[in-house]
């Protein structure tokens, strides 16, 4: 029987080269977004801190820009994602996996970054997974996580017009990951509203409590 999961997986192994192509468009606006936002967190970091990028994809941008000056960590569940990651961005580590289910030693990381992927995860799974991402932050540690901004769960086929590709997205609202990253024992700097569409996602960088 397809799962979910199955469906987010071999989604992206047909719209890999579709979401994301090899070059990317520096000039874009969403290039530039992601740039911003791994610069604002990358602040907070100094030079070869260890990050952790969940959901990393073909490794571009996030991944890319991140191991300019950290050693990076990537954990796709795609094999085609995986795959095109260790080429585009040979200085990281790529584990081909899912991310609700990779395991990594506690206090592990300096960062988690995780964009427009936890919104791929069954809602039933997120605030375990939540757990798992604190537990692997060393103390004073940062989170820059993407999620859901009103709560929705669904599915498309041929997405992004590619024959035989489906997508599902499952999320919670706003408040709901503000209270569950609370209740992680992570403090929230802040989160902002990222608009896509008819709608959005929520944005937020959190840093764990040094006594966590």
């Amino acid at each position: 029987m397809k799962t979910p999961k199955d469906t987010v997986r071999n989604g992206y192994d047909r719209v890999s080269f579709a979401y994301r192509g090899d070059c990317p468009d520096r000039a874009s606006e969403s290039y530039k977004q992601y740039e911003a936002w791994i610069a604002e967190i990358g602040g907070h970091l100094s030079r070869s801190s260890s990050v952790l990028d969940l959901g990393c994809g073909c490794g571009v941008p996030a991944a890319q820009l991140l191991s300019r000056r950290f050693r990076v960590t990537g954990v796709d569940i795609s094999p085609i994602q995986i795959q095109r990651a260790k080429m585009l961005v040979p200085k990281a580590d790529f584990i081909l996996g899912d991310m609700c289910e990779v395991e990594f030693k506690p206090a592990e990381f300096d960062a988690v970054v995780c964009l427009y992927a936890i919104i791929h995860v069954p809602l039933a799974e997120q605030r375990q997974l939540l757990s798992n991402l604190s537990c692997w932050l060393k103390p004073g540690g940062f989170l820059l996580l993407s999620a859901g901004y009103r709560e929705w769960t669904g599915e498309e086929s041929d997405w992004l017009g590619v024959d035989d590709a489906d997508m599902y997205w499952s999320h919670a609202d706003r408040d709901t990951y503000l209270h569950w990253l609370v209740e992680e024992g992570l403090m929230v700097y802040w989160d902002r509203f990222v608009p896509e569409g008819d709608g959005g996602h929520t944005l937020f960088l959190a840093r764990k409590a040094r006594g966590g």
